[in-house]
């Protein structure tokens, strides 16, 4: 497994691409956050609430471009009846796959911790809210490795990295926000609205942003990732 998860790493770092994309996600945060219009720095306040709003629709295209060549690169090259021959179960190979983009996921993520020791150097009176803070980026974690288990599973659907991207995509963002959009619709309110909104990721990536780790959260995004990791490895026995 490891020996799957080494050769994404290699293959992500191996060209510019993989270095721009992480650079591009830490510029776009860094002016949404110090520069553009309702930046931290106009806001007032010692707050790293804006980045974690902002975090997950940036997620959303970064993470798709790391994953659509996990299983679509192979399949057009033809390397994967290569990989094959190794002497993994599918599984084994699935989660290499898995655990390598999501290092790289991780990779991109460590730096912006820069921007919560900035802000607490900038602040004048307490500080950041620590405890909230740490619940915020665990739920960036989960919300991570979630999407990064979708993006798996889509690039195992087709041999185009093109098209893997653009499905990733979509399926991230219905179940990112999807879910809580239709709970908005007229007719839902006060009924069957809080267990729409339950379904999708939105809702328990802002339960544990709270700062307060609930069991339901923590067990949801582990259901999600499990749930498209076990649909690759189907996929691929298919194939």
């Amino acid at each position: 497994m490891w020996s799957v998860c080494k050769k994404e790493l290699r293959q992500f770092f191996s060209s510019l691409t993989g270095y721009i994309a992480i650079i591009v996600f830490l510029l776009v945060n860094g002016l949404m956050l110090f520069v553009f219009d309702d930046n931290i720095l106009d806001f007032g306040y010692a707050s790293l609430d804006r980045f974690f709003e902002l975090a997950p629709w940036i997620l959303l295209l970064l993470i798709p471009a790391i994953t659509m060549r996990s299983f679509a690169e192979e399949f057009k090259t033809g390397t994967f009846e290569i990989l094959q021959t190794r002497p993994l179960s599918r599984q084994q190979i699935v989660w290499g796959k898995y655990m390598g983009s999501l290092i790289v996921v991780l990779i991109a993520l460590l730096p912006t911790i820069v921007y919560f020791f900035s802000i607490q150097q900038l602040s004048a009176n307490e500080g950041i809210d620590t405890g909230a803070a740490i619940g915020s980026y665990i739920g960036l974690f989960f919300l991570a490795a979630a999407f990064t288990a979708i993006g798996i599973c889509t690039s195992s659907f087709t041999s185009n990295a093109v098209v893997a991207f653009i499905i990733s995509l979509i399926a991230c963002a219905l179940l990112y926000y999807g879910f809580s959009a239709i709970s908005r619709m007229p007719g839902l309110e006060g009924g069957a609205d809080y267990y729409i909104e339950m379904i999708g990721i939105d809702f328990h990536y802002r339960s544990i942003s709270r700062g307060v780790i609930d069991s339901r959260d923590v067990i949801y995004f582990i259901t999600v990732t499990f749930l498209f990791l076990l649909l690759t490895g189907r996929n691929l026995i298919k194939r």
